[in-house]
């Protein structure tokens, strides 16, 4: 695995020497949000460690060193773009279309708050995307907290480039809204 970072961190470098013009990514949904009504989830608010907080893509090169990769940024806050394919794997999960993201008008609104402290979110330097996420599922109104877990993931990055990783993050913010929205289904 040494040569995937090795590779992908070689063509950053290149590419950053041999233009300035960054790339943009974004994390995906598994799909579209059903329409309608249904039960009503609140997703956030969602915290990212501070390390991982930042406009670049993170690399961990070594069991204590990060990489920022220079020329490759999220294409928005990486928190709200979190929340909001969080959001939208748990309604396709349980087939509603009354998802909101952190702030919403009124906790009325709502059955279920997901709220999430993300402590890891990075490509490792085994080849594979990494999460550890804290979550809690709070019953509306009232803030009745009904259900905390830990969640930790690592998915493969299918080849060596930053699109593969933002990939392999997105699927694990689909096992990650599996789990959830099974919570969700018990309470």
């Amino acid at each position: 695995m040494k040569k995937f970072l090795t590779v992908l961190l070689c063509s950053a470098f290149l590419t950053a020497c041999s233009s300035t013009v960054p790339t943009f990514y974004i994390l995906s949904a598994e799909g579209t949000l059903p329409s309608g009504g249904g039960t009503g989830i609140g997703v956030g608010p969602v915290t990212l460690a501070e390390y991982v907080d930042r406009q670049n893509l993170v690399i961990q090169t070594s069991p204590n060193t990060l990489e920022l990769a220079k020329s490759h940024l999220w294409a928005g806050d990486l928190d709200d773009s979190v929340a909001r394919v969080l959001a939208t794997n748990i309604g396709r999960r349980l087939k509603t279309g009354n998802v909101r993201t952190y702030p919403w008008r009124k906790d009325s609104e709502i059955d279920y708050q997901v709220s999430m402290d993300i402590r890891e979110f990075i490509a490792g330097s085994d080849g594979y995307a990494h999460i550890e996420a804290t979550w809690r599922i709070y019953k509306m109104p009232g803030s009745r907290q009904v259900v905390s877990k830990t969640f930790i993931g690592k998915e493969p990055i299918a080849s060596e480039d930053y699109e593969s990783v933002v990939a392999a993050q997105s699927r694990l913010l689909g096992k990650l809204s599996e789990e959830i929205a099974a919570a969700i289904r018990k309470n």
